[in-house]
Parts: structure tokens; C-alpha cells; sequence
């Protein structure tokens, strides 16, 4: 099992270095997920259950009673 592994390490080593654009690619890929995950959470997702409370009890039945509140 521990040798299939270094194998498929090393595959993958081998693939990334004997690339050109891919590691550019790669890159571009990085900081966009990086700013979609970092920098756009913190402006527009803000965390709403801590305004409401700390205590982890009343989340849940803030959450809850939000779930039931919206049902048609």
C-alpha cells in the first residue's frame, strides 16, 4: 500500500514540474479561490448567529424557530 502511494506521489510531482502554463494556471486558480473564500466572506457573509447570542443553545433555537417561522 505504502509503494501504490509514493507512486502516485510521484506522478503527480512529475506532472506538475514538467509543466509550463499549468503552473500559471494553477496559481490564477489559487488566488481566486483565495479571494472568494478570505477576502469576499469577510465584506459580504457576515456571521448573523453571533449578533444574536454566544450561547451555543440559543443558536439552535434561534435557527429553529427562523426554519419553522419561514414554512409556508
Amino acid at each position: 500500500m505504502k509503494n501504490v502511494v509514493i507512486k502516485i506521489w510521484r506522478f503527480y510531482v512529475d506532472g506538475f514540474k514538467s509543466m509550463t502554463i499549468g503552473k500559471t494556471l494553477w496559481l490564477l486558480i489559487l488566488i481566486k479561490l483565495f479571494i472568494m473564500f478570505f477576502i469576499l466572506r469577510i465584506f459580504f457573509f457576515p456571521n448573523f448567529l453571533n449578533s444574536v447570542t454566544d450561547d451555543e443553545s440559543q443558536k439552535d433555537d434561534y435557527v429553529s424557530s427562523q426554519i419553522i417561522n419561514r414554512l409556508p
